[in-house]
């Protein structure tokens, strides 16, 4: 499948020497020349013999030396007062949580749930438990009582961290059909903990703030994050401590944090983005870490990244959008100058949106791609380099990737066990990645078979359709099972939803194929409106219409229908097959990540 140039926003062109920091990525071609994994390895501290393991690299090393009485972690409350960590006391808090776990008798391997907003405590309990050398597996707190019973199941959940309200709702009344849950540590307990739960607060307080960090290897199970599956059952993605190394060149080069940078992540530590980036890489490169208690709310946002003076801001292409409907007077309102760096990830980002970054903020947004199996960021916009609205960006140091045929069928092309790349620019393929960077997923938990699945001669197959231009910058064009078949037409959604979000009316667009009896399938698009418009025949037609001239009428959505929201998963991806299911009545899968859930 051929297309043309996949855009028609002018490149944002880039000079590091006009930047107010020098990027951390100059030149881009001799960087990938230069780097090798065993270096960056040799950035980090490790263990005595070849151990290593991650609250060590993101926290004690950083206590024992100069950012001691640094603060790694700014809380924001609801009610907007702060609450801030040093790295010390960091250190300490996770020292007692891992002694919990110790006097608990939890292992080696054993594995410690969370079901917690973003709190202190999670980010203890995430970090203590690595100490313990037991393996660290977040949720989201807006889950309901099926997918957390279902996920400490499949993962054998042997301790579950959280508050009294979501264990009585949410675990008490399966408890018994959880037989490996041995312990639940209640935060909010107050001394007078549940039947069948123990007082965290009240343990931590007796533990000793001090102990050993246990000797795990660099292939030692460290996370598991569990991921939606199209089916009604998640998938457990296995990443270990050998992960930290990928999360250090990346939080280098990807997101250019420096040692001064006070940076954001606004991402909920239940999703990957949240663990990696929310935790992991801040405190790797010893920088204060924002945390906002509180959900989206534009002026929130816009004080927290004044009041708190944020330089890095990570963030998702959904807030993005809500922000931009929301319009820029809140923008104007506060002093946003030590802002220089904004990135973003969950879905693509569409290009009005990077360019609207830029007028609103002076900053263009810049856009990379991974997956919770990567680990880490594997393609990414850089500071220092030109921005193609609408791309992805160029593959990480270290990172291979390559575009892969596709039969007439959609398999990948694999001839003696070697995979068939695309050369030609342009040309729409499967975006693969060469096997053996740090982050790397290890593992389906228990699924041997559906991982094996995942690779296929010599690469990783990401099951995303992507191309390259000729100058190596990756475009999205949709997951390989959301691409519309239409009368010979490999169409894919999120360039029909970028050119429909251009329409002044538009806030959100899903967009899938539905069945035709002539074409195979044509595009339907849905639709969410920005406040002050309202839905009609008229809009409708113009919205088509608008399409059509930008796409061609081959491409452009036959059918659109107005939606009062989009389903997204909390993460920020617009859940196009359940769209689907829901359109031609089948089932809905997993849905356990549906921000509606909320």
């Amino acid at each position: 499948m051929s297309a043309s140039a996949p855009t028609r926003w002018p490149t944002i062109t880039k000079d590091a020497a006009s930047l107010r920091v020098i990027p951390n990525l100059r030149d881009y071609d001799e960087t990938r020349r230069a780097f090798s994994w065993d270096e960056e390895r040799r950035t980090l501290s490790g263990l005595p013999g070849g151990h290593l393991n991650i609250a060590h690299e993101a926290v004690d090393r950083h206590a024992a030396g100069d950012r001691r009485s640094h603060h790694a972690l700014r809380f924001i409350r609801p009610d907007g007062t702060t609450h801030a960590m040093t790295y010390s006391d960091l250190a300490e808090t996770t020292d007692r949580f891992a002694s919990v776990l110790r006097d608990l008798d939890v292992r080696h391997g054993d594995r410690v749930f969370s079901l917690l907003g973003r709190t202190p405590a999670l980010y203890s309990a995430a970090l203590g438990t690595m100490k313990n050398g037991s393996v660290f597996c977040p949720l989201f707190a807006a889950f309901g009582p099926e997918p957390v019973g279902q996920r400490l199941r499949l993962g054998s959940g042997t301790v579950l961290v959280t508050t009294r309200a979501l264990y009585r709702k949410k675990v008490a009344p399966q408890r018994d059909v959880l037989p490996d849950l041995r312990h639940v540590l209640l935060v909010d307990a107050d001394g007078a903990p549940e039947a069948g739960t123990l007082d965290l607060w009240e343990l931590m307080a007796r533990a000793p703030a001090y102990g050993p960090i246990a000797a795990t290897s660099p292939e030692d199970m460290a996370l598991l994050h569990f991921t939606s599956g199209t089916t009604g059952r998640p998938k457990g993605a296995v990443h270990v401590h050998e992960a930290v190394t990928a999360h250090s060149a990346t939080g280098r080069y990807a997101l250019d944090l420096h040692r001064d940078d006070v940076y954001w992540c606004t991402a909920d530590p239940g999703w990957v983005t949240g663990t990696s980036y929310g935790i992991i890489a801040p405190l790797v490169h010893g920088v204060t870490a924002v945390v906002d208690e509180d959900e989206l709310q534009a002026d929130r946002w816009y004080r927290i990244l004044a009041e708190q003076r944020v330089t890095v801001w990570y963030t998702a292409p959904t807030a993005l959008r809500m922000l931009m409907k929301a319009g820029t007077e809140g923008i104007r309102r506060h002093d946003l100058s030590a802002l220089r760096f904004i990135a973003s990830v969950g879905e693509p980002l569409n290009p009005e949106v990077v360019v609207w970054g830029k007028e609103a903020f002076g900053l263009p947004i810049h856009d990379n791609w991974w997956q919770t199996e990567t680990g880490g960021i594997m393609i990414a916009n850089y500071p220092a380099m030109d921005v193609r609205p609408g791309s992805m960006g160029r593959p990480l140091p270290g990172i291979e990737a390559a575009i892969v045929a596709r039969d007439a069928e959609g398999a990948p092309v694999v001839r003696d066990e070697r995979a068939q790349l695309v050369e030609d620019a342009h040309t729409v393929g499967e975006l693969a990645l060469r096997p053996g960077w740090p982050s790397m997923f290890r593992g389906y938990l228990g699924e041997e078979d559906r991982y094996r699945r995942c690779f296929a001669g010599g690469w990783y197959l990401t099951g995303d359709l992507a191309r390259r231009d000729e100058d190596g910058y990756f475009w999205f064009v949709g997951r390989a099972d959301d691409v519309i078949k239409s009368a010979g037409h490999l169409i894919g959604p999120f360039e029909v939803e970028s050119s429909l979000m251009e329409h002044g009316a538009v806030a959100e667009v899903g967009v899938i194929g539905v069945p035709d009896e002539v074409a195979g399938e044509v595009v339907k698009a849905f639709v969410e409106l920005k406040p002050g418009f309202e839905a009609s025949d008229d809009l409708k037609r113009e919205l088509i219409g608008f399409a059509r001239k930008r796409l061609g009428a081959a491409v452009a959505p036959r059918e659109l229908e107005f939606t009062a929201s989009v389903p997204k998963t909390r993460s920020g991806k617009i859940l196009r097959r359940l769209l689907k299911a829901r359109e031609l009545g089948l089932p809905e899968g997993d849905t356990s990540t549906l921000e509606a859930a909320r």
